[in-house]
């Protein structure tokens, strides 16, 4: 559904998009990833039409993007950062004026289309107030029926959930959720716990260049060199520790203390679980296991180790 090829785009002597290549599966939510600065802004704004590339070609469904952007516009739904609403307007009015601007005849259907939009985007009980005086949740989700109206093939969405509240992200990750069974979504942020609940397929930009692409599990795979075992036992602490680090596949034992209790984390190499060896070992010496927890890479782990890496 979107194909992009070597994209550049500078702003004077600034490399913004560094010839970025990726593309998204009909059908898929993709994670669009990357530190602040990192280009994510830029891309999707060539991708919806804002602006040009210097370098480099995108097609949005079967549409280039330079050369036929009214026909991209027509199967895209964008929402920006800042949501630009009109304050003055009533959400029901103020649909019914941007599903007007988008070509939905009759007056009828448009009805049925905002009608809708605001139920998917649970806007429906503020319809008749003003966007001026909405909370920055509701902004965020009447912006989102704005680029649902027109029922695109695609969504772009520029950090939907940046500056609400947990309640109001939770309710806007299951929106999109629920969205992603009818669209293909293009979800930007650099919350990783929200790619990894909802996201299909991740694409992780720095500094302008595609820096890695895949789902959540094979970027795991494929970067965490290491995983992590918290364990806590009985018994005399330097003992359990010259045990641990003789066990074989354990690459470094740490204790540090947490509320009052000495706590290992033991680090294992690549993906193993020494779990069972490590509370044999320890039961063969008579300590007994209080807590013993394996921790696997994180999203978060992961994106920070590429973008350190790359740095």
């Amino acid at each position: 559904m979107i194909q992009a090829k070597n994209l550049v785009k500078t702003f004077g002597e600034t490399l913004a998009v560094d010839h970025a290549s990726f593309h998204v599966s009909e059908g898929q939510i993709v994670g669009f990833l990357g530190p602040n600065g990192a280009g994510k802004t830029t891309t999707l704004r060539i991708l919806t039409c804002f602006m040009p590339a210097n370098e480099g070609t995108a097609t949005v469904g079967s549409y280039d993007v330079h050369d036929e952007p009214v026909a991209v516009r027509r199967i895209i739904g964008y929402l920006p950062e800042n949501v630009p609403l009109y304050a003055e307007m009533k959400v029901r009015e103020y649909l019914a004026y941007r599903a007007r601007l988008k070509g939905i005849r009759p007056r009828r259907e448009r009805q049925r289309r905002v009608g809708e939009a605001m139920g998917r985007c649970r806007v429906t009980e503020v319809e008749r107030k003003q966007c001026g005086q909405l909370s920055k949740g509701y902004r965020q989700r009447v912006g989102l029926a704005d680029a649902l109206i027109h029922d695109p093939k695609i969504l772009i969405l520029d950090e939907p959930t940046i500056g609400l509240d947990p309640n109001q992200i939770r309710e806007t990750r299951r929106i999109i959720k629920e969205l992603g069974s009818k669209h293909t979504v293009l979800l930007s942020t650099h919350i990783l716990p929200e790619v990894e609940m909802i996201c299909d397929h991740v694409i992780i930009i720095h500094e302008g260049k595609i820096a890695a692409t895949g789902t959540p599990a094979e970027l795991k795979q494929k970067y965490s060199r290491t995983s992590d075992i918290l364990l806590e036992a009985e018994g005399p602490q330097d003992r359990i520790e010259q045990t641990l680090v003789a066990i074989d596949g354990v690459t470094s034992v740490k204790r540090r203390m947490e509320e009052g209790r000495s706590v290992f984390r033991i680090e294992t190499r690549g993906q193993a679980d020494l779990r069972s060896v490590i509370s044999k070992r320890l039961a063969e010496k008579g300590w007994p296991v209080l807590e013993l927890h394996r921790r696997t890479a994180t999203l978060e782990d992961i994106f920070v180790s590429i973008t350190m890496r790359e740095e």
